[in-house]
Order: structure tokens, then sequence, then C-alpha cells
């Protein structure tokens, strides 16, 4: 099993967060420093920071309604508020998968199974993900048909094709649903300043079919059998 995996399994961080603490040195196998592409046997002793990981995993997943405020980061070092305080003190070593601005609400999976957090998060399996957006006062079409047919938010950088549908709009605020199946750094935020619009709120309320419902805001609870297979096969 290549390392990063077998560390995002432990719940140590995601693959990616794995391949800096690899590039920092942080992480022995059999007492010696391994390089990113790594393999590891079951035989194998893997330390992190001097911390020996058992082989043994025991997958947990959480959903939690992510309040503003707070990153999404299992650690911050200015200190601010990371969605880790919102967890149950029995929770494991989970880790969140992919992430929320600090002023976006909504859902967000944590779990230190590594496969399923990979699944959600590779660009290529295009997992569509809803967002409640509002903006302040009206869109046109001409607007809208730019949002949907992708736009682009930064020099060479071009959204993929997105739905996008007003739900309710009066004089001084417009509430859309958009469903992206990427996740760009603060993609719809970008897409909406592409077209002249500010968002003054944000939140995403489902992850495939998977809703937020009965969840209050900085809420968590575990997730359903049936919810961990549903998402395994998406």
């Amino acid at each position: 099993m290549r390392i990063n995996k077998f560390l995002a399994e432990q719940g140590v961080a995601s693959r990616r967060g794995s391949d800096k603490l690899i590039e920092e040195g942080r992480v022995t196998v059999n007492g010696v420093r391994v390089k990113a592409g790594a393999d590891v046997s079951p035989t194998d002793v893997v330390e992190v920071d001097g911390k020996i990981l058992s082989h043994k995993v025991k997958y947990e997943y959480y959903m939690l309604n992510k309040p503003k405020g707070c990153v999404c980061t299992v650690s911050d070092d200015k200190g601010r508020k990371t969605v880790m305080d919102l967890l149950p003190s029995g929770a494991g070593r989970v880790f969140p998968v992919g992430r929320l601005d600090y002023d976006t609400e909504g859902m967000l999976i944590l779990t230190n199974d590594g496969e399923l957090a990979y699944r959600l998060t590779v660009p290529k399996n295009e997992i569509p993900k809803t967002y409640l957006v509002r903006i302040e006062g009206t869109i046109t079409d001409v607007q809208l048909n730019r949002l949907r047919a992708g736009i682009e938010i930064e020099k060479g950088v071009v959204t993929k094709k997105c739905r996008v549908n007003v739900i309710k709009t009066d004089k001084n605020y417009t509430k859309l649903h958009v469903v992206l199946t990427e996740g760009k750094n603060r993609e719809i935020r970008k897409m909406f300043e592409a077209v002249g619009k500010n968002v003054d709120f944000l939140k995403r309320i489902k992850i495939g079919e998977l809703t937020l419902t009965g969840l209050d805001r900085g809420a968590v609870r575990k997730l359903s059998r049936e919810e961990v297979f549903y998402l395994q096969n998406l």
C-alpha cells in the first residue's frame, strides 16, 4: 500500500496532507525517513512525529453542519476555531473531506477512510455538490448563462459547466441553487464576482443526494451504514 494512502486511512491527514508530512521528513518506516510514493506492508513499523501507527483501522464517518467562523483543518496556526473543535469528545482521529471557506456554511464529511475521501474529492469522479447561494440584487439571464457555461475566474482558470437555478428573487436579493462537480478554491464566490455579483451567503446543502435535513448549524452526527454505502458508490 502506498504510504500516503496508509496515512490517510489512519486518519493522520488526507492523501495530499500526508504527502506534505512526508516531504517535511516527519514520517518514517522501520526507522528510516520515506519519500512520496513509497510502499508499506503490514509488517512495517510506521511512525509520524515519533508516534507508531497501528495497521488496524476502525473507520468512522461524521456529518457536520459547519457554521461560519471556523476553518476546515485539523489545526490552525492562527489560533482560529476549527471543525475539529465541534466533534464529540469520543470521536476518533478523523479529518475533513475537502474544505469549506471560513465564511461558508454547510455539509462537511469527516472520516479516517482515505479511500472514501479520495472518491469524494478527486475531480475525475465529478461528485455533484449543491450549494445555496444568496447574492445582492437581481441577476440576468445573460449572467446566469455565463455561469452555467463555465466562466473564467482567474487568468487561464475556467470553471466546468454547472447547474444554476434561481429559487427566489426580489429587488434586494436573489437566492440560487448551484450544483458543482469540482472544487476550486472559493469557486462560487469567484464565479459570481466574474459576472459582477457579490455573494453574501453560501451554504453547501447536499453531496449527491445526501442532505443536511434535521442537522442544526454547528451540530454533528455519525453517518448511517446506508449513508456510508451511498457515498462509497457515488
